[in-house]
C-alpha cells in the first residue's frame, strides 16, 4: 500500500495536542480544529505543487523536512509546541517560510478568514501543522533513504488524498495549487470520493482517535471536484457544473411542456463571514461558503483562462413554474450574493444557465437564458449591477446525463451558478 502523508500526520494530532493549542492560544477549540483541517492538506498541496517544478525544488523540500525529521519535532512530544514560549512554534514556521517563500502570508490569511480565528493563531498552527507535516514526510524520506527524484515520485502520488481532505471553505485553493489538469482523468473517482474533516477525528474518541472515519458526502466531494478540475469547452470554458447541496432545483420544461421541480434534503448551516464584518446565514458547501473561501485566496493571480473553468452553483435558487420569474423565497441567497460582491469589489461575475437533456433543446436554451439573465437584473437592482459582466444560456449544451438518466443524476444538469472574473 502507498504511504499516505495526511493519514499519518494525522495520528500525531490527538485531542489533548489540539485542547493546549487551543489554551495557548486563546481559541476554541473546535475553531482550532477546523483550522488544522484546512492547514494540513494545504501545506502537503504546497509542497506536492513545488516538487513538480523540477528536481531543484524537490530537493529543496527533501533537505528541508530532513531537516525538521532530525529536530526531533515527532518525538519530543507535540503538545511542546504551545508551552515552551513558543519557541518551537518561531523556528517551524521560519523554516516553513524559507519553503513557501511569499506565499506563506496569504496561507495565513486564508487560514485565518477561514477558521474565524486570529491572524497570529493562524501562524502559530500553521507554524506547529506544518511542522508535523514536514516531520512525517522528512522521517519516511530518511527511513526509505529517498533522493530528490523519490520525493518528488511521492508527493506526486498524493495528489488525490489532498483534494479529497481540502474542506469546501478552502476548495479556491485546488486551482492555486495547479491541481487542475489531473481532473480530467479522474471523473469516474471524484464522485466516489470521501470528505475528511479533522474536527470529525477529534470528536470521535471510541476505539482511539479515529482519523479514518470518512462522511460519505459523496455529492459534496463530487461538486468540489467538478467545480474545480472539469474545463470547459468553446471559447467560454463553459463547465458542466454540479450543485451538491442544492434544496430547489430549477423547473426545467420537458417534452411534454410540464415543469418539474426537485428538492433535496437540507444541508447543514453555516454563519459566512465576510471581510466587511458582514455574516451570511447559509449551507455548509453553498454557493456562499466556497465563492467566499475562494475570493479569500489570491484568485486574481489564476489568469482569464483559469477563472473561466471555476464555476459556483446556486442552491437555494428556484423559479416559478415554466417561467424565469425569480421565487420570492430564493431573493435570500440573490441578497446574499449581492453582500458578497459588496464586500469584495473587485470581483465581477458572469451567470449562466443550464439545463438537463430532457425536452426540446431550443426551449431549454431559451429558458436557461432567460433565467441566468433574470439573476443578472436580481443583482442589477440591488445596486451590484456594474460587477455583473453578463449572463448567457447554455441548454443542455454540458449536461453530462442523458435525457433519460435517473432523475437523481439528471437535477445535478439543472442550474444557475456564476464564475468569478478579475
Amino acid at each position: 500500500m502507498s504511504f499516505n502523508i495526511l493519514e499519518a500526520v494525522k495520528k500525531h494530532i490527538t485531542p489533548d495536542v489540539i485542547a493546549k493549542a487551543s489554551s495557548f492560544l486563546g481559541e476554541r477549540e473546535s475553531d482550532v480544529t477546523k483550522a488544522i483541517s484546512g492547514i494540513l492538506p494545504t501545506v502537503l498541496g504546497m509542497m506536492v505543487s513545488k516538487s513538480s517544478s523540477g528536481g531543484t525544488q524537490a530537493n529543496e523540500i527533501l533537505n528541508t523536512t530532513k531537516e525538521f525529521h532530525n529536530s526531533g519535532v515527532l518525538n519530543s512530544g507535540l503538545g511542546n509546541f504551545f508551552n515552551d514560549g513558543g519557541g518551537l512554534l518561531n523556528k517551524g514556521l521560519t523554516l516553513l517560510k524559507g519553503l513557501f517563500g511569499e506565499k506563506t502570508n496569504n496561507i495565513i490569511d486564508t487560514i485565518s478568514n477561514f477558521a474565524g480565528i486570529k491572524k497570529s493563531s493562524a501562524a502559530s498552527l500553521l507554524s506547529f501543522s506544518g511542522s508535523v507535516v514536514s516531520g512525517t514526510v522528512g522521517k519516511h524520506a530518511v527511513e526509505n533513504n529517498m533522493d530528490a527524484g523519490n520525493m518528488a515520485s511521492l508527493l506526486n502520488g498524493q495528489k488525490l488524498s489532498v483534494l479529497n481532505m481540502i474542506p469546501s471553505g478552502l476548495s479556491g485553493v485546488i486551482d492555486s495549487l495547479g491541481f487542475a489538469k489531473i481532473g480530467n482523468d479522474n471523473r469516474e473517482n471524484t464522485q466516489k470520493r470521501v470528505y475528511t474533516n479533522v474536527e470529525d477525528n477529534v470528536r470521535s474518541t471510541s476505539n482511539g482517535i479515529k482519523w479514518l472515519l470518512p462522511l460519505l458526502l459523496f455529492l459534496l466531494a463530487a461538486a468540489l471536484a467538478w467545480w474545480f478540475l472539469l474545463g470547459g469547452k468553446n471559447g467560454c470554458n463553459k463547465p458542466a457544473a454540479t450543485s451538491d447541496t442544492t434544496i430547489a432545483i430549477q423547473p426545467v420544461e420537458d417534452t411534454a411542456g410540464t415543469t418539474t421541480i426537485t428538492t433535496l434534503p437540507q444541508p447543514e448551516s453555516v454563519m459566512v463571514k465576510l471581510p466587511d464584518g458582514t455574516e451570511l446565514n447559509a449551507f455548509k458547501g453553498g454557493i456562499e461558503d466556497k465563492l467566499v473561501g475562494f475570493l479569500n485566496t489570491e484568485w486574481m493571480n489564476l489568469g482569464e483562462d483559469s477563472l473561466k473553468k471555476l464555476w459556483f452553483d446556486f442552491d437555494n435558487l428556484n423559479f416559478k413554474t415554466g417561467s424565469a420569474e425569480i421565487t420570492p423565497e430564493s431573493q435570500v441567497q440573490i441578497n446574499n450574493i449581492v453582500a458578497i460582491l459588496k464586500a469584495f469589489p473587485n470581483a465581477k461575475l458572469k451567470v449562466g444557465g443550464y439545463t438537463d437533456k430532457t425536452g426540446n433543446e431550443a426551449t431549454n436554451k431559451k429558458i436557461s437564458g432567460e433565467r441566468a439573465a433574470a439573476v443578472k437584473a436580481a443583482i442589477e437592482k440591488a445596486g451590484q449591477g456594474s460587477q455583473i459582466i453578463s449572463a448567457e444560456g447554455y441548454g443542455s449544451e454540458f449536461a453530462q446525463y442523458p435525457a433519460d438518466a435517473p432523475e437523481a443524476d439528471r437535477v445535478k444538469d439543472r442550474h444557475v451558478s456564476v464564475s468569478v472574473r478579475g
